[in-house]
């Protein structure tokens, strides 16, 4: 075999099929269209829709090199040499066009006469029921019977991937290491019976079964080849190492590893296996990033952190201290940027959010060690609710504080942890309040399975209607009466129910000698809008003919937004790049908000860059256009659909030609000028890589600047200048406050202010009573009466309720007189506590009406 480098592999992998009549598609993202999947795991994702016969293909050969990632084995990565987080894997395709044949055949064709595998290097697995791959293998291939091995179905069996679906057998191809330990004795190594030696380089699944609820298959009419080769090993196969890690893929990053740490490879074996970690991960997170995950403490971004996490664990280990991963970052770039320009696009947001995520962590990280070791060493070991409070408090994620106790020697008992775990995500759902559509609603039930409610109000805002169900507390009635608050369900609504971010409308329902408010309109299941009503007069019937009508300002303000918000989405993604996802919405009649991913904080700058495109965008007063096509088609088309959507075959696509196209089931103005006026109100964070904005449109801008008109007219009145000198006058007064501040913490106050006594012994008494001035600026009055005279200072300041007061002594006079002590006395009086040292005592209280005998007393106190 000759050596050939991992861009070899992949261009004389999708070259040979190619011209076998293959379309090449190139990688999809990270990030599946699929609810069921966080991340893309295998090359058969971008395709699960044509492989369940939901979607007819475009084409029915195609061959990719998918960039995937996986963590179910994440705590073997570093330790094995072919675990990882991040892999490619080459794959063909067939949907209902060659089947086992041609796949074997061509899988044999590629590796023998392409590669120039050796045979006698190459095993095969079949299922055991599987006599046509068998047969294939050995007659048509001519591999001998021995090296065909017949597996069970957890071997050579894939799927269904749910309890019912498509599945099949396949077959496994090896390859033979040479590795010999592991070998039984006196019998040929194969890859049933030894651990090591042969490496499965490729596997090609037959889907040609359904299975349904009982378990039973059968056949499909339509036959599918799906095949998996990871590109990792078959570079490790064609380099002549035993390792992934010793790999053209791998090199220059464990390389620019042992620069940044000092460490050498092959030369310690746990150091090796630090090494290696690094590697891995430094690649998933460099993809996981430039397509725009963040850490944060959810779903993906939560993998990504816990990824991060690991790698620095291991960086310390190796002796790093301080951020160091997102120096790698650029051997990733070099060595893969070619094939995946993506990463050289977002190299830069990519090194930010490392190092940033990465001095947070050691931030975290040291507190939290600290902690792990006190706990060790009271307790012996660490519990549930021990790992659970340096995950919540410090930041550790389980697996680590698992990994960390394995080192140790610490014995560690998570089996409650997923119990704290879910009482802290019930108390966070507890404070962001009620879903509705979460809710289970029996009345339901009453309805014919198939009955959905006609919504008009993308048309109308008033239409006729007739009364399905009428329910108060969860329960059907006939009829509603007046002062009632009942659950209405109609046959045609134009009202819109609360779902995507928009919220509901409200709005008037009014039928023979009898009306109600519309307060709040949900879906309580998929096609069924309940409207909550207040009768207002008369009687609601079961069958009652009804006149809906929506509140047409409220709707046209909410509408507003809703374009408006659209409009920000591709404002944002054109000047902050590509990466920007939408992570949560809220549109509503008075304002929009939008959560997005980014990695910092907008500047001044980018904000109003955002302000203006947007105002262009409405004062062009492009039309907005909403036409209905398949999920599929629209996708292809450039729409940008959100991962946590669910979409039917048929989707709702809202675009502003040259601007932004969606899938979006929301209500929108006809064009972009009807909106009036754009106006981001805030920016801010609202958890690790997603940033909030606020802002507003049409009336509520000019609402906005009455509020501003009011505010400044307010301020030329009170300073008594013009508008454009309230800027100065301000700034003025600001700094003689500050002149003032720094006076009366010097002391430099009238004679007046302060009283001054003679106790019997001849030693003055310094006392005063000030109103709300801070406690250190009556210690800097004490100190500055101290420096000129020889005795006691008692200082009172009244608050509101309370009371503070300080008490000095002269350094010559502490044998006799005890600040700490007179201060506590006093504050007795004064319904409060204190104390301090010899010569400087503060106290507190809630009773400042009790300052006046205080004084009375003073000299008994002192004593």
């Amino acid at each position: 075999m000759r050596y050939m480098t991992s861009e070899e592999i992949r261009e004389a992998f999708l070259r040979f099929f190619e011209k076998k009549g293959h379309k090449i598609l190139p990688s999809a993202s990270l990030i599946p269209d699929d609810p069921q999947l966080l991340f893309t795991v295998a090359g058969m994702v971008p395709f699960k829709p044509i492989f369940w016969g939901k979607v007819e293909p475009v084409y029915t050969r195609i061959a990719t090199c998918q960039k995937c990632l996986r963590t179910v084995d994440i705590e073997n990565v570093g330790k094995t040499p072919r675990h990882h987080t991040f892999f490619e894997m080459l794959g063909n395709f067939s949907f209902g066009d060659y089947f086992k044949e041609e796949a074997i055949e061509w899988a044999w064709e590629f590796l023998t006469q392409v590669l120039g595998v050796p045979e006698e290097k190459l095993w095969v697995s079949v299922y055991e029921e599987d006599e046509e791959a068998f047969r294939i293998w050995n007659e048509k291939i001519g591999l001998p019977e021995r090296k065909i091995l017949r597996m069970g179905k957890e071997d050579n069996f894939w799927g269904p991937a749910g309890p019912t679906g498509p599945c099949g057998p396949d077959t496994e191809i090896f390859y033979d290491t040479g590795y010999s330990e592991g070998c039984p004795d006196g019998e040929e190594c194969t890859p049933a019976n030894s651990e090591g030696r042969f490496v499965e380089i490729w596997n090609l699944v037959f889907t040609e079964y359904y299975q349904d609820e009982k378990g039973e298959l059968h056949p499909l009419s339509r036959k599918n080849i799906d095949t998996g080769a990871g590109l990792e090993r078959f570079c490790a196969m064609m380099q002549g190492v035993y390792s992934n890690f010793d790999t053209d893929l791998f090199k220059p990053i464990i390389e620019r590893i042992e620069d940044l740490t000092s460490a050498v490879y092959k030369t310690d074996e746990k150091k090796d296996i630090s090494i290696r970690v690094i590697a891995d991960h430094i690649r998933a997170i460099t993809f996981l990033i430039s397509e725009g995950i963040f850490p944060s403490n959810e779903g993906r971004g939560y993998v990504l952190r816990r990824i991060i996490r690991r790698a620095m664990r291991h960086g310390i280990l190796l002796g790093m201290n301080e951020p160091f991963l997102y120096k790698i970052v650029d051997a990733v770039v070099n060595k893969m940027g070619k094939i995946y320009p993506e990463i050289v696009q977002g190299e830069k947001m990519v090194k930010e959010v490392l190092s940033a995520e990465e001095s947070r962590f050691l931030r975290t990280l040291e507190q939290g060690m600290r902690v792990f070791d006190e706990l060790a060493e009271q307790k012996g070991k660490i519990e549930s609710q021990d790992a659970f409070k340096l995950y919540d408090t410090y930041g550790l994620p389980l697996e680590l504080t698992l990994e960390i106790a394995k080192e140790k020697g610490v014995e560690i008992d998570v089996k409650d942890f997923d119990k704290y775990m879910a009482e802290q995500q019930k108390k966070s759902r507890l404070a962001t309040g009620n879903v509705e559509f979460a809710k289970r609603y029996d009345y339901l039930d009453e309805l014919p399975t198939s009955f959905r409610v006609k919504f008009t109000g993308y048309e109308k805002l008033e239409d006729e209607s007739e009364v399905v169900l009428i329910a108060k507390e969860g329960r059907t009635v006939e009829e509603a009466y007046e002062k009632d608050v009942a659950e209405v369900i109609f046959s045609v609504t134009p009202f819109y129910a609360e779902k995507g971010g928009q919220v509901a409308d409200t709005g008037v329902a009014e039928w023979k000698n009898g009306k109600g408010f519309v307060e709040y309109v949900f879906e309580a299941s998929e096609g069924i809008v309940v409207h909550r009503i207040k009768i207002l007069e008369g009687k609601l019937r079961k069958g009652e003919k009804v006149i809906l009508k929506v509140d047409k300002k409220r709707r046209e303000a909410t509408m507003r937004n809703h374009t408006a918000t659209h409009l920000l989405h591709a404002a944002l993604r054109r000047i902050l790049g590509p990466h920007v996802r939408q992570a949560g919405s809220l549109v509503a009649p008075e304002r929009l908000r939008f959560d997005f991913t980014h990695y910092k904080s907008l500047s001044k700058e980018e904000i109003m860059q955002i302000e203006n495109l947007v105002n262009e965008w409405i004062m062009e007063a492009i039309p907005v256009e909403v036409r209905y096509t398949s999920y599929e088609e629209a996708v292809k088309s450039g729409v940008i659909a959100l991962f946590t959507e669910k979409y039917g075959d048929v989707v709702r696509v809202v675009e502003v030609p040259g601007v932004s196209k969606e899938l979006c089931g929301g209500t929108h103005v006809r064009n972009t000028g009807q909106i009036g006026l754009f106006k981001i109100l805030s920016e801010e964070s609202v958890s690790s890589g997603v940033r909030r904005i606020e802002a507003v449109t049409g009336f509520e801008i000019l609402k906005l600047v009455r509020d501003y008109e009011f505010i400044i007219s307010h301020l030329k009145e009170i300073l008594g200048s013009k508008e454009d000198e309230i800027v100065d006058r301000v700034l003025n007064l600001k700094k003689k406050v500050k002149e003032l501040e720094k006076k009366l913490s010097q002391g430099k106050i009238s004679e007046e202010t302060v009283s001054e006594r003679r106790l019997e012994d001849g030693i003055r008494v310094y006392y005063g009573i000030f109103d709300e001035v801070d406690v250190r600026h009556l210690g800097g009055i004490a100190d500055n009466i101290l420096k000129k005279n020889r005795g006691i200072v008692v200082l009172f300041s009244r608050f509101e309720n309370k009371v503070s007061l300080v008490v000095k002594v002269s350094d010559e006079l502490t044998d006799k007189y005890n600040a700490s002590t007179i201060a506590r006395n006093i504050a007795k009086l004064l319904g409060g506590s204190g104390g301090g040292r010899k010569n400087f005592a503060q106290a507190g209280g809630k009773r400042p009406e009790m300052i006046k005998t205080v004084l009375e007393q003073l000299e008994d106190l002192l004593r």
